[in-house]
């Protein structure tokens, strides 16, 4: 199973977020650390802002914040809620595959599926950012591409 670069964006911003606390970062901020564009970020954190994982305020002073909700989310439900619940195939897509009426694999494929998210639900933000993960984080703050540390 692959992750679409939104998941792994959220995923990654909130762990960003949880390692600075209270104190807010910009969205600009936050896309040049992980070195994706604005555009991506901006949207990926309306959807956390949405499921109320994350605080945005405009203006002097404003940015992003971790809510107390968003640091002992869980990754799982994270995953779960930015990729769907989908099948990994599709097997009715515009060409439906000829084996689906007696297929196991879909099945298999599904309890796979189940599994990984299973492993990843007692995981909150908090866990993914305790060392050596935080520290590697708070060595980004404030570093955009291309300048100096």
């Amino acid at each position: 199973m692959r992750l679409t670069k939104s998941t792994d964006l959220a995923l990654r911003t909130i762990m960003r977020l949880a390692v600075t606390g209270a104190e807010p970062c910009t969205a600009r901020q936050v896309a040049g650390e992980m070195q994706v564009p604005y555009s991506h970020l901006a949207k990926v954190a309306a959807r956390l802002q949405h499921l109320g994982l994350i605080e945005t305020r405009r203006g002097r002073g404003g940015g992003l914040t971790l809510t107390a909700a968003g640091r002992t989310a869980s990754v799982g439900q994270l995953v779960r809620e930015f990729e769907g619940v989908g099948d990994v195939v599709d097997c009715e897509g515009d060409v439906p595959c000829p084996l689906r009426q007696g297929c196991r694999l879909r099945m298999a494929l599904r309890r796979a599926q189940e599994a990984f998210l299973a492993s990843l639900d007692p995981l909150t933000v908090d866990d993914l950012v305790a060392s050596p993960t935080g520290p590697v984080l708070l060595g980004l703050v404030g570093r955009a591409p291309g300048l100096s540390p």
